[in-house]
């Protein structure tokens, strides 16, 4: 240093300090800094830090801006001034300093400040050092350490995704699609379950690595995964030569693929071996120990996975089958309608519901049609479902009324050893008239579409599920008569075509009636796109779909019949035999005389009501003969034949007979067994005038008219003795 300089400069005594031969020992070196005059005094190990030579350095502080970058430059000046203002001791930091080829080199200095009694900071003693091997060392350790933490997160990521997997599949699709492969730097996997001592191939590995005839192979064969399953221990192929070496066969079909390693890990679940994983390499070569004890773990995880999804598997292959044993085998040909079904199964597991849809053949040209749910997605909803089937047939193979069907199917289940209750709906239709009488026990409203493509709900008034209805003493179903006109569709479905996730019930009926509104007008087409549309909206319910179109009205046969039974006290089958017979008449091409018929008919059927002691039996039908003709027939239980009364002038009843008389052609009364028939007939040519009065005939226009019976109470259209 200048002498000039030193003299006009004061410096403490001991400065600058003698450094201390245990630092340069240690290749630290030191710095005497003293703030009043700025110059920092750095020794020669200090200096090599710096990669300096004593020429270069004159102990200016800016003079080291040759080696410390700017920006590590500022931070370290910010980082003494806040010392210095805070009143601390000491200040240490890692930094970079640039070398003199250029690179960039870790270091490290620690200050410690020196003050007068006054507190001013006046001098600061300090080391730098070399610390590029000390943070390399601790890189790599955080580096394994982190290593470390991103394996075991993997086997806890890839565990977590697995216990949403139900199947097989599922188990191979997390496996390839969560990245699992890709962080444990495989290429791909193999995977073989162990069935009745074959070992089956599931997974192939790569595009082309498939061997021809190791679909299936046997436990004693001289492959890898043959040799876990064997042993129970894992197989770890360190590299391609020990690969070529241990199973020579094998290698010679898929040593082209480049592999360089493999693991395999026998899969074993509750102690039972199930399978084997095999995981493929191509840039790698030898497993640390860590790394085996990482793929063993995942091994177990993947086992226990596997043994769930192949449970779940059984479990719904023996849900769905006694399911399809339980549904009808076939849907019989009904003449005069289209009908199509669909069952789509639930598609978690072993969750299966109790779904089910009938097609009832009845006589007289109906067909019953049943759509329900039992609740509860197990075996258990099943065995009921297929019981209760099978009862509902019955009951309306013996011919009751659609209430009666349901109330009967609701007492049976409800005396069964179940605590399942059930929604049904059933309808009964005619496909001749096109009447429907329908009966909603809880369940939801079917949907009609006309052939235009409109699609609206059906207001069916409803009652409790069966077995509640039942349970609470309420089995009184109400009966709901529509027509189904021509070209109109039926649609009956459960509620795991409405109910979808993310979805509620009123959005899902507008989609529902959009995509049978905007459907195929092919209705097994139809009832396949709705089921299909449960999958592609997330839906994992059980579906079933029954459609039941009917076709143009059938040209009228003789021997046409409808017949239904009317109960005391019971309004609304009243209210339906009237519409059955409009809708009859309508159908066999009778309208001009449609009010005169349904008159007629409704008079006979309240006089058996009124003054009998049971119900009526109302039978429409054409008879055969040169002229079309339409009877009514209506019988009751008493024996009494009806008599003539004079109802007066301002009398209301006594007047029903008379009606009957005056517009049906002919009428009389039958004895049968222990009851009667009251009849009407009336002819129904495509076209005919009548004088006198709109639809009446003289008794002398109507051709070969049979002669009315010839018996007491009974005497024909214009007896003596008419029964009033």
């Amino acid at each position: 240093m200048d002498d000039r300089v030193a003299g006009a400069l004061s410096f403490p005594e001991d400065w600058p300090a003698h450094p201390d031969l245990s630092l340069a020992l240690n290749r630290m070196g030191s710095f005497d800094w003293d703030l009043d005059s700025g110059l920092m005094h750095m020794d020669q190990p200090a200096l090599d830090v710096f990669d300096l030579r004593a020429e270069e350095y004159d102990d200016q502080p800016a003079s080291l801006s040759l080696r410390v970058p700017e920006d590590e430059g500022a931070r370290l000046d910010a980082m003494v001034t806040q010392a210095l203002k805070a009143g601390r001791e000491s200040y240490g930091a890692y930094f970079r300093c640039r070398l003199r080829d250029g690179s960039l080199r870790w270091t490290h200095t620690q200050g410690f400040i020196r003050r007068d009694d006054e507190g001013r900071p006046r001098r600061i003693l300090g080391i730098v050092r070399d610390a590029s091997q000390e943070l390399a060392d601790s890189a790599a350790r955080q580096e394994l350490d982190e290593e470390r933490r991103r394996r075991t997160s993997l086997v806890q990521a890839t565990s977590a995704a697995l216990a949403s997997a139900r199947t097989v599949q599922d188990v191979i699709d997390v496996l390839k699609n969560s990245r699992g492969l890709a962080h444990l730097g495989a290429t791909s996997l193999v995977m073989g379950l162990l069935e009745a001592g074959r070992i089956h191939l599931v997974a192939d590995g790569p595009e082309g690595s498939f061997v021809p005839g190791t679909r299936y192979t046997r436990v004693d064969e001289r492959y890898p995964m043959s040799e876990v399953l064997r042993t129970l221990d894992p197989r770890f192929i360190e590299t391609s030569d020990d690969f070529a070496t241990s199973y020579p066969e094998l290698w010679d079909q898929v040593g082209h693929l480049g592999i360089t390693s493999a693991a395999y890990l026998p899969l074993i679940a509750q102690a039972r071996p199930i399978g084997a994983l095999g995981l493929l390499y191509n840039d790698r070569v030898g497993f640390a120990a860590d790394e085996r004890n990482l793929l063993v773990s995942l091994g177990s995880s993947i086992a226990q996975s596997l043994q769930r999804a192949m449970l779940y598997e059984q479990e719904h292959d023996l849900a769905e089958g006694l399911q399809q044993a339980m549904l009808p085998r076939r849907i019989p040909e009904v003449p005069g309608a289209q009908v199509a079904v669909r069952y789509r199964s639930a598609r978690m597991g072993r969750d299966i519901g109790g779904d089910w849809y009938d097609v009832i053949p009845l006589p007289g040209g109906r067909v019953g049609a049943v759509i329900g749910d039992v609740q509860g997605h197990d075996t258990h909803a099943a065995a009921v479902m297929g019981q209760l089937r099978i009862v509902l047939r019955a009951y309306a193979a013996e011919g009751h009324s659609p209430a009666t069907v349901m109330a009967r199917a609701s007492v049976f289940l409800h005396e069964l050893d179940t605590d399942r209750f059930a929604t049904c709906n059933y309808a009964e239709v005619d496909l001749t008239t096109g009447v429907m009488q329908m009966v909603r026990a809880g369940h939801m409203e079917p949907l009609v579409r006309n052939p235009d493509g409109s699609c609206r709900k059906l207001f069916v008034e409803g009652g409790l599920p069966l077995g509640l209805s039942a349970e609470f003493g309420r089995l009184d179903y109400p009966v709901s008569t529509v027509e189904l006109d021509p070209g109109q569709t039926l649609v009956f479905y459960t509620d795991g075509l409405v109910e979808l996730p993310d979805t509620d019930f009123d959005t899902g009926m507008r989609l529902l009636t959009d995509m049978v509104r905007g459907g195929p007008q092919d209705i097994r087409r139809l009832a396949a796109q709705l089921c299909d549309s449960v999958d592609e909206r997330g839906g994992e319910d059980d579906v079933a779909v029954l459609l039941l179109r009917r076709d143009a009205a059938p040209t009228p046969q003789p021997g046409g019949r409808l017949r239904q039974h009317v109960a005391q006290n019971d309004p609304e089958a009243l209210s339906s035999a009237r519409h059955m017979i409009r809708a009859a008449v309508r159908a066999w091409g009778a309208r001009e005389r449609a009010d005169e018929i349904e008159l007629a008919a409704d008079e006979l059927i309240t006089n058996a009501l009124m003054h009998t002691d049971g119900g009526a039996i109302v039978t429409i039908r054409i008879l055969a003969g040169g002229e079309r003709r339409l009877r009514v027939d209506v019988e009751d239980r008493s024996s009494a034949l009806p008599r003539r009364r004079d109802a007066g002038d301002a009398g209301v009843s006594g007047r029903g007979l008379m009606l009957v008389d005056r517009l049906a052609d002919v009428w009389g009364v039958e004895s049968r067994g222990g009851g009667k028939c009251v009849w009407g007939e009336f002819l129904i040519p495509e076209r005919f005038d009548r004088p006198g009065r709109p639809g009446r005939r003289e008794p002398h226009e109507l051709p070969d008219r049979p002669a009315p019976p010839d018996r007491p109470g009974a005497p024909g259209r214009f007896g003596p003795s008419r029964p009033s």
